[in-house]
């Protein structure tokens, strides 16, 4: 998709509800907030990210000529005045933004994004901020689990060819870099963001070859200075030898029991004097093979994850949502929740307060109003991105988002990065905002202010 086709990646009730404002002549300020109602499986933390693409697409927003005219020949919107294709033609984002900065950690209920915009504005961006915060932040927090599980050793991203489509895959590789990967396989995430790009060789190069040994050769003709060798096209064990007379600088081992060979492997190298040689392991590997291996001192210098990494394979759709939380009509504020089983929302316009205990680890967030005074101790999490319509916003590098991934993972207790278990999330709700869900919920048509 064209980035200039962006104001059509949207879902086709954001526009009907659009068009029955305009026709309502409805003036309305609104305010939604972007956040996921519960973790995914087996996760404590979340790892915001997302942000850049969303502030280009919120900066950029146009319906061309061409898209106007599209919608305008759909039966769906038969009945609508012309005024309103007319509007979108001059339709440009006017509103505020709050979000977290990219790598930030957190939990369940909590913003990671506030809007606030005349309410067609606000409801037409619905669909597309859902899907690239959802979706990267899904993968950057998959990436945290996966570089936690390795213990220091390095991972590099590894799924291109497996993610649902090219630019998922681009955008799998930037949010797996925030998350904590040292690079990617990605070369267009290269460019693009900046992130270290790494590859070796495939299985194909070797038996291009009549044997192992001219494969190799003819690799290292090319590469002198650094070569990586693919050992387990045949047999890993006879590759590692045959490997030796060409020194590589790494080796990579994809299949079999990576637990016996990389011990093996390693043995090889070091009676041959390549002590420097790193064993680099890729093949289906996801945060719990990769906890294994290395909780059990395999020794393994780095590892390449694809497909359960770009897909976040044992939970891959994120649950954000994307709510209104209160209103501005004629000057008065309007506090909004929805109130069905299991869906119930909590009023208002929120701000996040962190506090961190006195070794530094978080102690919990405080989910307040706003403007509540006397302001709750802690750190504010939500920092303004636009302010009516203009990015104030000064984003960080790439690599400083990761290293804000990486500083705050550092700060969670122990018991929040365990793989297996879900931890209840450290977050209060402030009294005022406690009283003010309470009295919407048994009553959530009055809430005026």
């Amino acid at each position: 998709m064209l980035p200039r086709d962006n104001a059509l990646a949207t879902d086709l009730y954001e526009l009907t509800m659009a068009a029955a404002y305009f026709e309502n002549k409805e003036t309305t300020e609104a305010t939604f907030e972007l956040f996921v109602r519960h973790l995914p499986n087996n996760r404590s933390y979340l790892i915001a990210a997302g942000l850049e693409q969303a502030v280009e697409y919120l900066r950029d927003l146009r319906f061309e000529k061409q898209h106007v005219e599209f919608l305008r020949n759909q039966p769906s919107l038969k009945d609508i005045d012309d005024g309103f294709f007319r509007y979108l033609q001059e339709f440009r984002f006017t509103g505020d933004v709050w979000a977290l900065p990219e790598g930030t950690v957190f939990f369940a209920k909590e913003p990671i994004m506030r809007i606030t915009a005349p309410i067609i504005e606000a409801q037409i961006v619905e669909t597309y901020l859902l899907s690239t915060i959802n979706f990267q932040t899904l993968i950057a927090t998959k990436a945290s689990r996966v570089v936690q599980s390795a213990r220091g050793r390095d991972i590099i991203e590894f799924g291109g060819r497996r993610a649902h489509g090219i630019e998922a895959a681009l955008l799998a590789a930037r949010s797996s870099y925030i998350g904590g990967c040292v690079g990617t396989s990605n070369v267009l995430a290269g460019y693009k963001f900046g992130i270290p790009i790494y590859g070796t060789m495939a299985h194909s190069f070797v038996m291009n070859y009549e044997t192992e040994e001219e494969a190799f050769s003819r690799f290292c003709k090319a590469f002198p200075s650094n070569p990586a060798l693919l050992l387990d096209t045949y047999d890993t064990v006879k590759g590692a030898q045959k490997a030796i007379p060409f020194k590589p600088s790494l080796v990579r081992l994809d299949s079999g029991d990576r637990f016996e060979l990389s011990f093996e492997v390693r043995k090889i190298l070091d009676e041959a004097g390549l002590n420097e040689t790193k064993i680099f392991v890729s093949g289906d590997l996801n945060e719990y093979i990769i906890d294994d291996l290395t909780s059990k001192g395999a020794p393994i210098d780095a590892f390449g994850v694809g497909t359960e990494l770009v897909t976040s394979r044992d939970d891959p759709a994120l649950p954000g949502i994307y709510k209104i939380v209160e209103t501005r009509r004629d000057g008065r504020r309007n506090f909004r929740v929805k109130t069905s089983e299991g869906k119930r929302t909590l009023p208002g316009a929120k701000q996040v307060y962190r506090k961190f205990a006195a070794n530094g680890e978080f102690e919990e967030d405080i989910l307040a109003l706003r403007d509540e005074n006397p302001i709750p101790a802690g750190t504010p999490l939500l920092t303004q991105i636009f302010k009516r319509g203009n990015v104030i916003y000064n984003a960080p590098s790439i690599r400083a988002m990761r290293e804000n991934a990486l500083n705050n993972v550092s700060r969670l207790p122990l018991k929040y990065m365990d793989l297996k278990t879900i931890q209840p999330a450290p977050v209060v709700i402030s009294p005022q905002l406690e009283r003010l869900t309470e009295s919407l919920w048994e009553n959530p048509e009055h809430g005026t202010a």
